[in-house]
């Protein structure tokens, strides 16, 4: 079991608002927050980078800014080009997202290129590649993060949190055997409570991207005194992918993919009323 503090967990927080709607306003209050939290960074778009490294100078707290966000289907030198203007801009770390297509198509090639692009243009600052789980296999998952890794990446990611699902334990658990432990991975995506959190930090996630990030730490005192019960991972059924995507968002293929994982898990008998 992890001893969890709170100085350890919001140093493993990327506090993050990436809403086509943010504006000014927002992001102060995002900035102030990770400020007073003492979070690892907040994490901006693009836009947003320069107003939040100003604001933020100082105190400690990185900026990180998207490129290639939410959809990673841009051209590799635009990724790079909006990687290294956010890098002049104030930006530390870099969150790209991978070409979900291309890696889907087995052009493997291309997607390490893609990587290597943005990772060179982004000179001293950390680079992490969101993989958009919630549209791959666990074979494309791990794909994925084998091209990160040689791409020059130094984090792995789960997902943007726009596409069909977010950040499950089994996909962290995946990502981490693959990359291993000099490798740091970056769950994000639909993580409401600390619980959800905690449940991510046991799988292997070493930094968490949160809009709820407040709660989640403060959610951290109920832990102390929780049974052990509440801790424990859930039953996979209750939280397997195929239950929570987006029909409209994830590929057929992929979503016939987890079907079929769930019918040929052991605990399918037990709780089928999830299936139903």
């Amino acid at each position: 079991m992890i001893d969890l503090d709170r100085e350890t967990l919001v140093k493993m927080i990327d506090h993050t608002e990436l809403s086509a709607h943010s504006g000014e306003k927002k992001i102060a209050n995002l900035c102030d927050e990770a400020r007073s939290f003492g979070f690892y960074a907040v994490c901006v778009n693009g836009a947003h980078t320069a107003y939040a490294a100003g604001r933020l100078a100082g105190s400690g707290v990185l900026v990180c800014a998207v490129a290639g966000f939410p959809l990673g289907a841009g051209t590799s030198s635009a990724k790079a080009f909006e990687a290294a203007e956010a890098v002049r801009n104030g930006a530390s770390e870099i969150d790209m997202v991978i070409n979900v297509g291309a890696l889907r198509d087995k052009k493997f090639d291309f997607v390490r290129d893609d990587i290597r692009a943005v990772a060179e243009a982004s000179g001293p600052a950390l680079v992490k590649v969101i993989l958009e789980t919630g549209y791959l296999t666990d074979e494309e998952i791990v794909g994925g993060c084998k091209l990160s890794v040689e791409g020059g990446a130094q984090f792995v990611k789960t997902s943007t949190g726009f596409g069909a699902f977010g950040a499950f334990p089994e996909h962290v658990r995946l990502m981490r055997q693959t990359v291993g432990p000099a490798i740091g991975v970056k769950a994000a995506g639909g993580i409401k409570n600390f619980k959800e959190a905690w449940r991510l930090i046991l799988a292997g996630a070493s930094r968490l991207g949160l809009s709820a990030s407040v709660g989640i730490v403060e959610g951290l005192s109920l832990y102390k005194f929780a049974p052990a019960a509440w801790l424990e991972e859930e039953i996979p059924c209750h939280i397997c992918p195929s239950r929570f995507a987006n029909l409209d968002k994830q590929p057929k293929a992929v979503y016939a993919y987890y079907k079929k994982k769930c019918l040929a898990c052991p605990h399918l008998e037990k709780y089928n009323k999830y299936y139903e």
